[in-house]
């Protein structure tokens, strides 16, 4: 059996998972039920800022994807590891004919994939309404397109970091809490430093020079830069013209496309050490 056959085994069992515990199907509904709401929402300022409804929907469902999809990927990965050990199926897990990336790129496929399609869905239904109701040009719909894009490879750094915590956590508790610390850290508290940053630093150099680096070095910052500077109609939107234009074009997806291999590597590190 060659590794990519092993692969494709632990990413069929994995999505059996996920199927038998209707996590795909929650998933999909929360991510139609937000996307939905935010667009219908945040339709009010389109004819304020001469823009067409699904160039609002596209900044607000951004907003969005950066609170929920960690979220979501930190809920599917947090017991990959652990909770097989508190069921006591790690040490079969590891007799499998198949090295211990081979069973965290398996879980990864499937965990992924079921992000992809819970994004592609509440994105697509809450763009195609937007479009049906306020109309769409074609930049408008290629931001929509970098936004399905670019969430995922935003579950996919999270859905490594949990694989990390999962390694490193005792128990599947330990890791859930580990989670919601990682979660608060990332999408919270990083923004809230780097804000007393700047305000303790006022125009010096760290708000002039350092501040738009540092702020691209975060994952959730880094996928919300993307799509602002990726389209100027969407950074109009949402009020961020002046972050969108503090960067290269191309630091922003350097950062998010280099997240996955880093969290990927650091989970299969952290799961080295870990013993039946």
């Amino acid at each position: 059996m060659s590794a990519v056959q092993r692969i494709r085994a632990v990413a069929r069992a994995e999505a059996a998972v996920l199927r038998r515990n209707r996590w795909l199907a929650v998933a999909t509904l929360i991510m139609v039920v937000f996307a939905v709401a935010l667009s219908l929402a945040g339709s009010a300022p389109t004819g304020t800022l001469g823009v067409d409804m699904l160039t609002v929907s596209v900044a607000s469902m951004t907003t969005l994807a950066v609170y929920l999809i960690p979220l979501l990927a930190l809920l599917i990965s947090f017991d990959a590891v652990a909770g097989e050990a508190d069921r006591g199926a790690l040490g079969l897990l590891l007799s499998y004919p198949a090295s211990r990336a081979e069973i965290l790129l398996g879980k990864a496929v499937a965990h992924v994939a079921a992000l992809s399609v819970a994004c592609v869905v509440g994105f697509g239904v809450a763009g195609g309404l937007a479009v049906a109701l306020g109309g769409a040009g074609a930049d408008s719909l290629w931001a929509l397109a970098r936004l399905m894009g670019t969430s995922v490879l935003l579950g996919a750094v999270f859905v490594g970091l949990g694989y990390v915590l999962s390694s490193l956590a005792g128990s599947s508790a330990a890791a859930a809490g580990l989670s919601a610390a990682l979660w608060l850290v990332f999408v919270v508290l990083y923004d809230l430093a780097l804000l007393a940053a700047v305000v303790l630093d006022g125009d010096g150099g760290f708000t002039r020079s350092a501040f738009p680096w540092v702020m691209t070095a975060n994952p959730a910052d880094a996928f919300r830069l993307w799509n602002i500077a990726g389209s100027d109609t969407v950074a109009v939107a949402a009020g961020m013209t002046g972050a969108a234009d503090a960067l290269p074009r191309w630091a922003a997806p350097a950062s998010l496309i280099l997240w996955p291999s880093v969290a990927f590597w650091l989970a299969r590190a952290a799961f080295r050490r870990v013993e039946p």
